[in-house]
């Protein structure tokens, strides 16, 4: 049976347990949520001692089926003020499945002043003396972890974690070794941070065991081909999500000098056409096609080389290229490549950052357009000047201290790449998500319809999320679900059926909607911006126009614990 790993910080009690019946049979988002309603005080402070950092595997995590080793964190979000998962890329999560943990608890804080980092191997979980790490980018620490551990899986902050930075994420290692993979969003970076904990290292691999070696080895053969045959694959494996750029530009749906709604004149040198071609031109370390755990089929991640071919970042994607080139008037790749990697070493979220960014440009302090201005902003952040603290809260605080008029905010946290009037559907899922925000709840670019789209997206999202499988696979596997649950079926031993599926999605976005409400979220929390409903894209008098009764009852359409927010 799995393990339940937990960790108390104040007491310094390591202990594992046996996931029970209720945590057995759900994983990843869907595992977080429940730790969460059951565990976690809804009312607590984000950064006090009765919130909980939660890693959570998924379902097939540690398995060698595609793109099912996602990392799953959560907590409570300090920059909404409600529930936050955040997943990303990278080894650790392989790692931990492989010694049959399905979820590491951390819990309460240090009473000491004194940092640590979690070292968990096959034989025991200890907490290290992590003082002599700290002010360490995420990059540093890990050279130096990997000194240490020379074979280890790491997940750690940066500076900005260390400082509670409302926009700081965690960091996870790449399959070679780079804590390039981010669980950026909410500011579970900062949680972390408070907890006094510098990273996770995880040593050795086990070999996750799998029940019904016959059927799962036909499934997968099967699951595997449905994978690699499916256009969207294809694109991604050739574009990766940069792909994404015209298609938005081309609706007015690409954040544009800080969703100002028009089409961005520099589009195409943005564009992942152009990102592929500059790959390739320079050669060296670039690369086009780059998975970001082992195993992966569709590969959409990227290196991205300098003019010598030696790396600048990696990946470079859509979001960042939306709110870091697009969202502040840039239209060079080389600067956008540039500030992903400060943020990467920093440990901060692309999306909050940029977003929180374009506040200062809109308030005049540097000018849209200005490359250099836009590094120094991140300098400013880095150097804890009195601009860097303020952007270090994030979009919505910094908009208003400001005097910003139009802040691209939904429940204290930064919109993603998708102007809401353009593309309306991915409005839907910004304002009926429970983590704020957020793209990855229920992704849809569609204009018409948009209700149905993100109700439909939200509802595959939290069935892959409790998997542990990639959003990017779901254009491929989504007449394909069957597979999927054939796969779980054969690792585990057990006999569910769809509909099992299908309850366990409903229950993990019941289950977050009721952690909200019980925060202390209402209704009025869950609606569009008036910079959305009030002010139409001129070109094409589009506006957010849905309606908030349609709102509500999309948010309640899963309740099966009658959740009625005030």
């Amino acid at each position: 049976m799995k393990k339940i790993l937990r960790i108390n910080l104040r007491t310094k009690e390591i202990t594992y347990e046996d996931a029970s019946r209720e945590y057995q049979e759900t994983g990843g988002r869907g595992l977080i949520a429940k730790i969460m309603l059951n565990e976690v005080a809804p009312e607590c402070n984000p950064l006090g001692r009765e919130n909980k950092l939660i890693i959570a595997n998924g379902l097939l995590t540690g398995t060698n089926v595609s793109s099912a080793s996602r990392i799953a964190i959560g907590a409570k979000s300090p920059l909404t003020g409600g529930i936050k998962e955040s997943n990303g890329g990278g080894i650790t999560a392989m790692w931990l499945a492989s010694l049959g943990i399905k979820a590491v608890i951390v819990e309460d804080i240090p009473e000491e002043d004194e940092w640590y980092y979690i070292r968990i191997n096959k034989d025991k979980c200890s907490l290290e003396s992590a003082d002599q790490y700290k002010g360490m980018g995420t990059f540093e620490f890990c050279e130096k972890m990997l000194d240490k551990y020379p074979d280890c899986a790491v997940t750690c902050i940066g500076q900005a974690g260390e400082k509670l930075y409302n926009i700081a994420g965690v960091a996870t290692m790449d399959k070679e070794k780079r804590p390039n993979r981010y669980s950026g969003r909410g500011g579970l970076g900062a949680v972390m941070g408070s907890k006094k904990i510098k990273g996770i290292v995880v040593e050795e691999k086990g070999t996750v065991e799998i029940k019904n070696k016959e059927k799962y080895n036909k499934t997968l053969k099967e699951y595997s081909s449905v994978v690699l045959n499916a256009p969207t694959s294809v694109s991604y494996k050739t574009l990766g999500t940069a792909a994404t750029v015209r298609t938005s530009n081309d609706l007015t749906g690409l954040p544009v000098m800080n969703f100002k709604g028009a089409k961005f004149e520099h589009a195409e040198e943005i564009s992942g056409e152009s990102l592929y071609a500059l790959i390739k031109e320079r050669g060296g370390e670039g690369k086009t096609s780059h998975a970001c755990m082992p195993g992966c089929i569709i590969q959409c991640s990227n290196v991205v080389p300098d003019k010598e071919g030696k790396t600048i970042v990696s990946p470079l994607e859509y979001e960042t290229i939306g709110l870091m080139g697009s969202n502040l008037g840039i239209g060079d790749l080389d600067t956008i490549a540039k500030l992903n990697a400060v943020c990467n070493d920093l440990g901060i979220d692309t999306i909050e950052t940029g977003a929180a960014m374009g506040m200062a440009m809109e308030a005049g302090i540097v000018e849209f357009g200005d490359n250099d201005a836009a590094l120094n902003l991140l300098d400013e952040i880095k150097n804890d000047t009195e601009l860097g603290k303020l952007l270090s809260k994030g979009a919505l605080i910094a908009g208003r201290t400001l005097g910003v008029e139009n802040i691209p905010v939904i429940n204290g946290q930064a919109m993603p790449a998708y102007d809401p009037r353009a593309i309306r559907a991915m409005g839907v899922t910004f304002a009926t998500s429970p983590m704020g925000a957020d793209h990855t709840y229920g992704p849809m670019i569609k204009t018409d319809d948009a209700i149905r789209f993100s109700k439909d997206a939200q509802l595959m999202m939290a069935k892959i999320d409790c998997l542990g499988i990639c959003m990017f696979l779901r254009g491929a596997i989504v007449k394909h679900m069957d597979l999927l649950v054939d796969l779980v079926n054969a690792v585990h031993g057990w006999e569910l059926d769809m509909d099992w599926l299908e309850k366990t999605a409903l229950e993990a976005i019941s289950d977050e909607h009721k952690f909200n409400e019980l925060a202390g979220f209402t209704k009025e929390d869950y609606r569009m911006p008036k910079a959305f409903t009030n002010r139409k894209i001129e070109s094409t008098n589009q506006i957010f126009d849905i309606n908030t009764d349609e709102l509500d009852e999309l948010r309640l359409w899963h309740d099966k614990n009658k959740v009625i927010y005030r």
